[in-house]
């Protein structure tokens, strides 16, 4: 213990595991107690083991141009059961709130005439397309799965950073991190009851046949990937496989009298409902991009016809929007009458109040500057450690488009011990909760990603910006209390998959779209489907 805490320090955020400097939080009490007899070279010895793992299964991530195996810390973040539980509801609330907005906004628009949110909001988001007005799903349901980005602040308080209810990505990272987490510190998992996440893809698929068109009993779901030069098809194939379901490319797909089918050795099968991991603006040339090759034409009107699901469905994207993000308690307030439970990040608009964008332009070195349609981290200026340079080119942006941007209070995010070389250093970290609504409940994976941020004093948690991940562990409140396994009619279905080799260099349109579908994992081919395509492919 002394030899990898030895010189470890409290940083400037909350410290999750230690209250004060050698005195742990009891929620760590037990990972305290395994860490303590290992020296330093033991460590490194099972975090390398974890590299190798990753490494071998494919789970990598482009950093620079180069493949890595994405970095999972050794140490895991553990969440007590009454804290969690304030984010399972919290975060339940907030979908259903974002929920009635994507209702209203594409339907009646009440809460636009009602002044709750400024019309001028909605109809300037990149991502509002009145393409999807008087689409309506069968159960009302528009996000099936949503990642809400959480912090803890210097009192140790969740707040909601932003929320994800496009195709947000990582839950695969969730699943893998656990099992690679059981092999490498079985001792800890002995002593410690600790909810589990396995049951995710049955979840999933249940939300998802719950959403299949009506008068449709034995939905057929697919998962539709952009392919496999995507950053994110590994968790496409591993969610596909889990769920026992068809990956497809938009080219697998027909769409004819809006009838969707799948082609299939066998010939055409209709699709009920397609989890989509293609972002808006690609999933079907009729309507948006005309030059996409990785979506399919017809797909909306299908949609508008009730003959097949889309999720999440079109233009969610606008409640994806940092400027609506600060809406959102006023969101929760005007539609369910109940107080937030998860406050956001104290927030400034820039758009409509002249002061404020004025104070703002006054202290941008004390500020975190976001763009309102970034993603992955791109964009994001943080003043305290800006040069003049980055400084003035943002107040140029800002000062250009105003509502292109949100100043939010820099936060010291809380700190988690992260085995940096063969010591144990404190970073800070983030939490992306992943959740999934059937229409009668919004249900909370037990734990989520969680995100570290590598260098030392750096803010920028996300993979693409240096960053790494840890497995987050969520104590059950009772010996033997665990989650309830998947229902009979979401079964879990593994299929063995060995490593395939690697695709080879992108070239061509279909790839230049693929990379333009960033998320945030990569990884090897997936099991042979049924599709004629893959058929051919398995014959060469």
């Amino acid at each position: 213990m002394a030899d990898l805490f030895e010189d470890y320090r409290l940083g400037p955020g909350w410290d999750e595991m230690f209250g004060e400097p050698s005195m742990p939080r009891p929620t760590y009490e037990a990972l305290h107690a395994t860490l303590q007899p290992l020296s330093s070279a033991e460590l490194g010895i099972r975090a390398e083991v974890l590299a190798r793992a990753f490494l071998d299964q494919g789970i990598t991530f482009a950093l620079k141009g180069v493949e890595r195996p994405f970095p999972l810390d050794i140490v895991p973040r553990i969440i007590a059961a009454q804290e969690w539980r304030t984010v399972e509801v919290g975060v339940a609330q907030r979908i259903r709130a974002l929920e009635a907005f994507l209702d209203d906004v594409y339907g009646a628009g009440q809460v636009l005439a009602d002044g709750v949110v400024p019309r001028r909001i909605v109809v300037t988001s990149a991502h509002f397309h009145r393409e999807a007005a008087g689409i309506n799903p069968h159960n009302g349901v528009r996000i099936h799965v949503a990642g809400v980005d959480l912090i803890r602040d210097e009192q140790g308080t969740f707040r909601v950073l932003e929320d994800n209810v496009r195709v947000p990505s990582g839950v695969s990272y969730v699943m893998e991190n656990r099992r690679a987490m059981a092999h490498v510190l079985p001792e800890v998992f002995a002593a410690t009851r600790i909810q589990p996440v396995e049951s995710y893809p049955g979840q999933l698929l249940r939300a998802l046949r719950a959403a299949a068109p009506v008068g449709v009993h034995e939905p057929t779901v697919v998962v539709l990937t952009p392919g496999v030069h995507n950053s994110a098809y590994f968790e496409h194939a591993l969610l596909a496989r889990e769920m026992g379901v068809e990956l497809v490319e938009g080219r697998d797909l027909v769409c004819v009298g809006n009838e969707v089918a799948m082609r299939t050795t066998a010939g055409e099968q209709r699709v009920d409902v397609i989890y989509r991991r293609i972002d808006d603006e690609f999933l079907d040339p009729v309507h948006f991009r005309a030059d996409s090759v990785i979506g399919c034409a017809g797909l909306l009107n299908a949609a508008r016809a009730g003959r097949v699901t889309i999720a999440n469905a079109v233009g969610n994207g606008v409640a994806d929007d940092k400027l609506l993000y600060t809406y959102v308690p006023d969101l929760i307030r005007y539609f369910l009458n109940e107080e937030p439970i998860l406050p956001n990040v104290e927030t400034h608009r820039l758009d409509d109040d002249p002061d404020v964008l004025e104070h703002v332009l006054d202290h941008l070195d004390e500020l975190v500057l976001k763009p309102v349609d970034g993603s992955g981290g791109a964009g994001i200026v943080i003043g305290s450690q800006a040069t003049d340079e980055q400084l003035a080119a943002v107040r140029e942006r800002i000062e250009f488009d105003p509502r292109g941007w949100i100043a939010q209070r820099e936060v010291a995010l809380s700190m988690v011990p992260t085995l940096v070389g063969n010591r144990l250093r404190a970073r800070h970290v983030d939490l992306r909760p992943f959740a999934v609504n059937d229409g009668e409940n919004v249900w909370v994976l037990p734990g989520g990603l969680t995100r570290v941020a590598l260098p030392e004093g750096a803010l920028v948690v996300n993979s693409s910006q240096g960053g790494g991940s840890k497995d987050t562990w969520v104590l059950t409140e009772t010996p033997g209390a665990a989650e309830p396994e998947p229902p009979e009619e979401a079964p879990i279905v593994v299929v063995p998959s060995p490593r395939s080799p690697d695709p080879g260099p992108v070239a061509g349109p279909v790839a230049v779209q693929q990379q333009q579908q960033q998320q945030s994992a990569r990884s090897g081919r997936p099991p042979a489907a049924t599709s004629q395509r893959s058929a051919r492919e398995a014959q060469c």
